[in-house]
């Protein structure tokens, strides 16, 4: 099992700057970059921002939150990413995008460097295969948000060794996170389930079978889900939810992934969720 030190994030989004923050807080030397010089020092500055709230709620004090930001290295080269031990790529849910980057990451990674995918669909064995170095490429499915989400599913591709897999399972355990192994199936096991649900009851307000509220209000009562799948749909994006779709539709070639109409329609209109301010619901 490899000795990881030093983590590189690619991506300053939602999700980078969560996986960053939690990376950070357990002992990790972070390096993070983001395309956009704008979206990263957002990212950073909301990092800290998260930080001096948990002061505020006594969850640490000042002098922790100020170890972990100095822990946390903003930069604007992917090459400075060079001495990286492991570095986690972060991007949007889109194949020629994370392909793009594996092939720059895969350039300028140290030898022996393990890269790894937030992707919650894609391919991992895929991906895999746009480096030079297959057996040291596996999934690190982190959920959202990072920080409170407990979960890692862990995924590995078709040439991805033990002990690269041993090693991000060691990463995820030590940033407090419980590591699942899935296999490299469309959707793994996640969102194999969950999302199939999310699009089905994107179907029944479709058919006019129930309000928003009263379909979440339904799930969360009569399930025990503490949120409905609807208002789930808006927090992970409804663009997000389309491409998992579409990549369990495409993958698995079973009529029941196809996506529904009224999620294509949302995103076409730029109904993305919380992150656009209007999805399912609308927010301020």
């Amino acid at each position: 099992m490899q000795n990881v030190q030093t983590i590189g994030i690619v991506g300053a989004g939602q999700m980078g700057r969560g996986i960053a923050q939690v990376a950070a807080m357990s002992g990790y030397s972070v390096q993070i970059f983001d395309v956009s010089p704008e979206g990263l020092k957002k990212g950073v500055d909301f990092i800290e921002s998260t930080l001096k709230k948990g002061v505020e709620k006594a969850k640490w004090d000042l002098a922790f939150v100020e170890k972990t930001m100095k822990a946390i290295s903003p930069v604007n080269d992917m090459k400075e990413l060079k001495n990286c031990d492991l570095l986690i790529e972060a991007a949007t849910e889109n194949k020629a995008i994370k392909f793009d980057i594996f092939k720059k990451l895969d350039e300028v990674a140290k030898p022996g460097a393990i890269l790894a995918t937030n992707t919650s669909s894609i391919s991992i064995t895929e991906i895999a295969a746009v480096t030079k170095r297959p057996t040291l490429v596996a999934g690190m499915h982190f959920m959202n948000p990072v920080p409170v989400m407990k979960l890692v599913e862990g995924i590995r591709g078709l040439e991805t060794t033990d002990e690269t897999f041993d090693t991000v399972a060691a990463v995820a355990e030590k940033m407090g996170k419980v590591f699942v192994r899935a296999n490299d199936v469309p959707g793994f096991a996640v969102n194999r389930i969950l999302m199939p649900m999310i699009n089905e009851a994107v179907y029944a307000l479709y058919e006019g079978v129930a309000s928003a509220p009263d379909i979440d209000q339904a799930m969360k009562l009569g399930t025990n889900q503490p949120m409905g799948p609807l208002e789930l749909a808006d927090f992970i994006g409804l663009d997000t939810c389309l491409a998992i779709m579409n990549v369990l539709h495409e993958g698995l070639g079973d009529t029941k992934y196809r996506p529904c109409p009224l999620l294509k329609k949302y995103v076409l209109a730029g109904r993305m969720g919380k992150k656009s301010g209007r999805g399912f619901y609308e927010y301020k």
